[in-house]
């Protein structure tokens, strides 16, 4: 992991100027199925004071710094603050997707860091975050997705996109778990539960050789076909989990 090593060493470096308190990574690179050059690098940067318009000119400056790094485009971090930290609906600002947002840190991503969160700098997240109650996580889980996913099925153009397909089945099984079990698990895990789960085979076997292998070429009639399939899925799968825990 040599391209994530070396930008994330430049992003701490840059970062320091901002005297953080801690950072962390999440998702794949902390749960141990990160693929470089396939997974994002999910991060959160606790600061030390408000976030002022300064604070966020600074962030940009450093982000688009990084650009020339090979891996940029997959790092993503959230910047909390001690004030703002133990809200889990708080909307904080978030570089992602080559820009600035404010979104919040979810209770699966807080959960994720209490259970398996990489500390790479700083306190822990267990110091500086209240830790997720089953229920708070199952509720915000089934919310998920009744309120994001269940209305996405119905929009067939996001179906011809990777990101919707791979996204769309692999939530499905972690929430399928998370709703039964109250743990998180792996993309690959949840990859390899999907079979079980009544998802349809042709789609799993795409999302783990691009995700996992070599990805074969596409054409345009698999992609729409896999949407389609994958929508036919995912619209009752969830309309029953939500219907069994919300």
């Amino acid at each position: 992991m040599q391209k994530t090593d070396a930008l994330s060493a430049r992003f701490l470096d840059g970062l320091m100027a901002l005297s953080p308190t801690a950072v962390w990574a999440h998702g794949s690179l902390a749960g141990g199925d990160y693929q470089e050059g396939r997974s994002d690098l999910d991060l959160i940067a606790v600061l030390p004071e408000t976030i002022t318009l300064r604070t966020v000119r600074r962030v940009v400056a450093l982000h688009r710094g990084l650009r020339a790094e090979p891996l940029a485009p997959q790092l993503h971090c959230s910047y909390l603050t001690p004030r703002t930290s133990a809200d889990a609906e708080h909307p904080h600002l978030t570089w992602a997707h080559d820009h600035v947002m404010r979104r919040p840190v979810t209770p699966v991503t807080r959960r994720e860091l209490h259970a398996f969160g990489r500390v790479l700098y700083g306190e822990a997240p267990t110091g500086l975050l209240p830790p997720v109650p089953d229920g708070e996580l199952a509720a915000f889980v089934v919310r998920d997705q009744r309120d994001f996913w269940r209305p996405a099925v119905d929009k067939a153009r996001l179906w011809r996109q990777d990101v919707w397909v791979d996204l769309g089945l692999l939530t499905f099984a972690r929430a399928d778990v998370t709703l039964r079990e109250a743990r998180l698990i792996s993309k690959r895990e949840a990859l390899e539960l999907l079979p079980g789960l009544g998802a349809p085979t042709e789609v799993v076997d795409d999302i783990r050789r691009r995700r996992y292998e070599e990805p074969a070429r596409r054409t345009e009639d698999w992609t729409a076909r896999r949407g389609e399939l994958a929508r036919a899925y995912l619209g009752p799968a969830i309309d029953r989990l939500v219907s069994a825990y919300g």
